[in-house]
């Protein structure tokens, strides 16, 4: 009997920069910009065996996220139109907004999780997460779920 798939969600950080070229390589491919494997592993910089053994093992986490719905974890300081803000964000990146809880502030600091669906037209995930932490108020995003 195999044992199921498991996924690992990192931050870019955490993920050997192999796997990151590989994920370049496989994005040179796709857009077209490189005709051949043998063309992008050049380019990137990694032999074509590092491409085969993980060419299907790693994806950026927005092709993993199409069709789905992705539960998001913040802490976010008690500030008029800050939560308006992140809701925003989210707008702008084109996904659905399906849930939204806020817990009464704590020390001026509240805990939001928030249900989005992503759909075909929505944009990169990892940058809208990344928008986000960027305002100011947020104090940290995460990933709860992905179903």
């Amino acid at each position: 009997m195999t044992e199921p798939t498991k996924y690992f969600v990192v931050t870019k950080k955490a993920v050997p920069e192999v796997l990151l070229k590989v994920v370049e390589a496989k994005r040179l491919l796709e857009s077209g910009k490189l005709p051949t494997i043998q063309d992008a592993v050049d380019a990137v910089g990694i032999s074509r065996s590092s491409f085969y053994k993980y060419k299907d093992d790693i994806f950026p986490f927005h092709d993993s996220t199409q069709g789905k719905t992705v539960t998001l974890s913040m802490q976010i300081e008690d500030e008029p139109g800050l939560l308006s803000d992140v809701l925003q964000v989210i707008a702008q990146f084109g996904a659905n907004i399906l849930t939204i809880h806020q817990s009464i502030p704590i020390n001026g600091v509240a805990a939001l999780s928030i249900s989005v669906q992503v759909l075909q037209t929505t944009k990169d995930i990892s940058e809208m997460l990344d928008a986000m932490e960027k305002r100011t108020g947020v104090h940290s995003v995460k990933i709860l779920a992905k179903e």
